[in-house]
This record gives structure tokens, sequence and C-alpha cells, in this order.
């Protein structure tokens, strides 16, 4: 009986040790690789250019040659990252970075230097750089701005309308493509704005219909309307008499017509006859016609539909 206890705290005693061991053998390897990662090494990656404030006419050539081969000194902990993938992306302003010739910007590789460190951050010093100058090939396309023209489909709901017109973000855009495609282009039309049943101000956003082989920048525009609820008034408005010779006497009947309109409820009350003037153009008669046509030549800007209940004005010369 004892020599079997003796025995059970024997094996109790083996395996203690073993997971001693375990524990101080994993805790050695982690600071292992602590002190591996803590020291300096060298990294060859590859800086890949990339461009700001690049101008839509310019396009960068799919065959030119964008990318810096680099040796960057670090400690292991910073180099992880790029055992995985050894390219990493730099910008470069087209404006002020570099040097901009007829169908090639020319980047300074060694001379600027500092750019390079600066975007890698202060873990990575740069231990060697090829080439010694970047060539980087383009191409230009042409360009020209041209008008917009807004294709909206908004039904109102009762009572409702549009007050006012539409306010376009910008009334023109720059379109860049080959020269045969944007010649013929004089205007660049939006997607469509399709609203139903609005009773409330209009604020969205829209792009342009595609033109193949054709860029449109800016690539959207915002479109804001006043919404409003609108009524229908009535007004009596006196007819002039315009292009009369001095000789010539008429006298003419009806001497006022009566103006239907559709106004914005705010403004109703502030209609008066004296914004709106009505004329009949007697150079635009024949000898033997006996009446005039009326025509609206002033209105308010705000009102809607106009309409002249009399179509015709009969006159008599003296």
């Amino acid at each position: 009986m004892c020599s079997k206890k003796k025995a059970n705290i024997l094996e109790f005693l083996k395996k203690r040790n073993i997971n001693r061991f375990g524990v101080f053998l994993g805790i050695a390897f982690v600071f292992l690789i602590f002190s591996k990662l803590s020291s300096d090494y060298n990294q060859p990656i590859k800086l890949k250019i990339k461009f700001t404030d690049l101008a839509e006419e310019i396009i960068i050539k799919s065959d030119s040659s964008s990318t810096i081969e680099a040796i960057v000194e670090a400690k292991g902990f910073a180099l992880i990252p790029y055992i995985f993938n050894n390219t990493e992306t730099i910008s470069l302003n087209a404006n002020e970075d570099v040097i901009v010739n007829e169908n090639e910007f020319v980047f300074e590789v060694q001379k600027n230097n500092f750019l390079l460190e600066e975007q890698l951050g202060t873990s990575y010093k740069i231990r060697s750089l090829k080439p010694d100058l970047l060539h980087i090939a383009y191409s230009k396309r042409a360009s020209k701005f041209v008008s917009v023209k807004l294709n909206s489909n908004v039904k109102y709901a009762t009572g409702y309308d549009l007050y006012g017109n539409f306010t376009l973000s910008s009334d023109s855009v720059k379109i860049v493509g080959p020269t045969d495609k944007i010649t013929g282009i004089t205007s660049v039309i939006t997607n469509e704005l399709k609203l139903t049943e609005v009773n409330t101000d209009i604020k969205t956003n829209l792009k342009f219909n595609t033109i193949k082989d054709v860029e449109v920048f800016p690539k959207s525009i915002n479109v804001e309307a006043k919404v409003k609820r609108f009524t229908e008034g009535k007004i009596d408005v006196p007819l002039t008499i315009v292009n009369k010779p001095e000789n010539v006497l008429v006298n003419y009947f009806p001497k006022t017509v009566t103006l239907s309109y559709y106004v914005d409820l705010e403004s109703f009350n502030s209609i008066t006859p004296s914004e709106f003037s009505v004329e009949c153009d007697y150079s635009l008669i024949n000898s033997n016609q006996t009446y005039f046509v009326p025509k609206i030549a002033k209105k308010p800007k705000f009102i809607k539909r106009v309409n002249i209940k009399q179509k015709r004005i009969d006159f008599i010369r003296l």
C-alpha cells in the first residue's frame, strides 16, 4: 500500500516538473523573439508613387515606371507588415514635388529623400534608393467647359409648386477626353431628377449622364429649389397701345383686361395692377384688321402661368 502511494507521489512530481519546464521554455522563447524584434534590420521595400493635385487632363501611362527600390532600416517590430507586402504608397504633389516636362514628370529621388522618409514615418531610416531620377511618362487629353442642363421630372402635391427656379451649384463643368469626342459637345445633362407629391423644398445631388470616353469634372452637382403653397388670383389691368403713329386716332374696347395668375400664398395679397403691363402693338395689324391681340409685356418674376381672359381687343379708327 505504501509503495503504491510513493509511486503516485513520484508521478505527480514528475508532471509538475515537466509543466514547469514548459512554462520556462515558453518564457525564454518569448524573450528571444522580443530580443530579435528589438534589433535593427535592413529591409528592401518598393515605394509606389501616387500623385495628388493631378490635372484632370493628365493620364499616367500604364507602361511608365513609378516605383522606387528602397532599403530601409528599422526595428524588427516595424518591419513585420512588410513580411506580407513589401510595397508602400508615397504621395507626391504633381504641382510642387516634381519637375514637369512636356510628356513626363521627373522626380529627383535622392534630392527629395526627406519627402519619402517623412511619409514612411520616424520608425524607418532610408539607407539607399534607386534610381536617382524617376521618369514618369504621361499623356494629355483635350478639355473644355460646357453648360449643365437639368433633367427634371418633378410632380408637385396639390396646391404646391416650384417657387422661382432650380439652383445648381455650378452652371458649367469641365469635360475631358479625345479631341474628336468633345468637339461637338456643348452641354452635359444630369441624371433624371424624378420626384412625386413634392410639398417641401428640394435639396439633392445629381450625377451626369455617361458619355463614352469622356469624363466630367466635377462628377456631380448639388440641386436646390424652394417649394411653396400656391393659389390662383385675378386682377384687372389697363391696356396700353404701342407703336401707334401720332396722326392716327383709335378707340378700343375694353380698356382693361382680366388676368388670371398662379402665385404663392405669401405674395398673394401684395399683388397690384401696376406690376403688370399688357400691350397691343399697332404695328402688327394689317390695313383691314379691326382688333388687337393683347400681349403681356411685364409681370412679377414670381408669378406663374399668367393668362389673359380677353383674347382680342376690338378697335375703330377715328
